[in-house]
């Protein structure tokens, strides 16, 4: 077994005890994202934007274990409200293509930094 962590600047540091990603053979684990921006590490404003920010976050963690988004084969989705979930799927469908990733969407009480949205994921890459 080859286990490798993933570390960026071009996503956020980690805000606690866990890496921003962890590659084991063919698979990586993708720690869940929010809409902080990698430069500043403060949270984006509003709903939209924070999307945008989660998938912008996933995308350089993916790039930095060697793939991109599209190497995603499990996508899960925190919202603070449900009724967010259609911009996700709208602005979801700028970053990935056929064929799409399975999908969790979950309604969640809070999240970390007072998020509006977090992501997280398992991608698949090869050598």
């Amino acid at each position: 077994m080859s286990k490798q962590i993933i570390q960026t600047p071009d996503a956020p540091t980690a805000i606690g005890t866990y890496s921003q990603a962890v590659r084991v053979n063919d698979t990586v684990y993708l720690s869940g994202q929010i809409g902080l921006a990698p430069e500043s590490m403060q949270m984006v404003d509003g709903i939209e934007l924070q999307i945008h920010r989660v998938f912008q976050n996933l995308r350089a963690v993916s790039v930095a274990a060697g793939g991109s988004l599209n190497d995603i084969v499990k996508l899960n989705v925190y919202l603070i409200d449900l009724s967010y979930f259609p911009m996700v799927n709208e602005i979801m469908s700028n970053y990935f293509h056929k064929p799409y990733p399975a999908r969790a969407a979950m309604g969640v009480a809070a999240l970390p930094r007072n998020a509006l949205v977090e992501m997280d994921g398992i991608m698949h890459v090869q050598d």
